[in-house]
């Protein structure tokens, strides 16, 4: 079971992490308020996935310790949080008309 978790979560994180680096250079290099706050919020939505994926490494695949339920727990809490974040401030840029208002 645990070498079917990995080969489930080390390509994941991998994948989101790679998600997460394009968004962040698309947005750092957009020209308008509304493209930038889309390909930020999608920057968002792939690092909180990327952090739930690693709070279930830390919480599945290892030794059940203390110190690793207490950190795959903020993990946990931070990657949900930025991906709902993410998610609102998704649909609020994308509701934006074209021209930046």
């Amino acid at each position: 079971m645990d070498v079917l978790l990995q080969w489930v979560f080390a390509p994941a994180i991998v994948i989101t992490l790679a998600l997460s680096v394009i968004f962040s250079f698309k947005a750092r290099r957009a020209s308008g308020q509304r493209s930038r706050g889309l390909h930020a919020s999608r920057m968002n939505m792939s690092m909180g996935i990327m952090l739930v994926f690693i709070a279930g490494v830390q919480l599945l695949l290892s030794a059940q310790s203390t110190l690793r339920i207490i950190i795959g727990a903020l993990f946990l809490v931070i990657g949900l949080f930025n991906l709902f974040a993410g998610l609102r401030n998704h649909s609020v840029y994308r509701t934006m008309r074209q021209d930046g208002q």
